[in-house]
């Protein structure tokens, strides 16, 4: 008998055109052999209750950003008795906070930019921005897709970027900047798939890069580490995978700085597009899109 999976993408959030982007391409690729799908729009929170059909089987949750990766829609669901997709309502919110998420990563001795954070303008620390060192990125604290991120060389350009971060989060993050490369790493099932490199021709992997398809876009590509940097990179995902409890799958995003793999953010609801990035991991290990999404509903029940 089909499985009965409601597909939930839209949002509220400032990603809710990636979101639908990742909803359409799942509807796409969805096995309609194996499954019964039907389609959510979330235009409001309490879509999820008044829009949700009935005796659903599971609910694969292509959201991004508030009110899909923080945890609360997982509770929605858990409320429901709804088996949803991915990890627990407590990792989720601990990962889309990146302050949270940076105490977890310093706690579990795992690499991190150092960081603080600011809620007003008023209570911008400039001692501890010089403690960190320019240049600094600065950016909304559960913010995704590089919305308001802001890489500052200098103190009298520190307030405006605050204050602009401000107008879409509570807090704001200041963090040091670390030179190098960015890299990407998919886990599935506590397992680690092939890493991506990413490079952009702007400062930053910025939003720009990630979503423009023309000149500015970013350039992702399967690599092949030499052997020291890849155990590195397999360690560092293992210890994010069990350190905040994850479950059926994440991607975590690192920089690769004088020789060292620093953790940037973990996203529990990654890009599902095609050309996404966890879907080209996976596809490189011989994984496609389709079997892919299944080993996603697989893991997650």
């Amino acid at each position: 008998m089909k499985k009965k999976v409601v597909v939930i993408m839209g949002g509220i959030s400032s990603e809710r055109e990636v979101s639908l982007n990742s909803g359409r391409s799942v509807l796409e690729s969805i096995n309609r052999d194996k499954y019964d799908v039907y389609e959510l729009i979330i235009d409001e929170a309490m879509d999820v209750v008044n829009k949700m059909p009935q005796d659903v089987d599971f609910a694969l949750i292509v959201l991004h950003g508030k009110f899909g990766e923080d945890g609360t829609i997982q509770s929605m669901l858990e409320s429901m008795n709804i088996p949803y997709s991915g990890c627990n309502p407590l990792t989720s919110g601990i990962c889309m906070d990146k302050n949270m998420s940076k105490k977890v990563l310093v706690s579990s001795n795992i690499p991190t930019a150092p960081w603080t954070i600011v809620k007003s303008v008023d209570s911008i620390d400039y001692d501890a921005i010089e403690e960190i060192g320019y240049p600094v990125f600065i950016k909304p604290n559960s913010g995704g897709s590089s919305v308001a991120t802001f890489k500052v060389d200098k103190k009298e350009d520190v307030e405006e970027a605050v204050r602009k971060g401000l107008e879409v989060d509570d807090i704001v993050m200041i963090e040091g900047y670390l030179p190098g490369d960015e890299y990407t790493s998919f886990i599935l099932n506590g397992e680690i798939y092939p890493t991506i490199r990413i490079t952009s021709p702007n400062e930053f992997f910025d939003y720009e890069s990630k979503y423009d398809t023309g000149a500015k876009a970013a350039t992702e590509e399967i690599v092949y580490l030499e052997e020291s940097l890849q155990n590195q990179v397999n360690s560092i995902s293992a210890q994010c995978w069990d350190s905040f409890n994850c479950k059926a799958f994440i991607r975590v995003d690192l920089i690769l700085s004088n020789g060292i793999f620093y953790v940037l953010e973990l996203n529990t609801l990654p890009g599902m597009t095609k050309t996404s990035l966890i879907p080209k991991s996976a596809n490189a290990k011989g994984l496609p899109y389709s079997e892919l999404i299944d080993k996603i509903i697989e893991y997650s029940l």
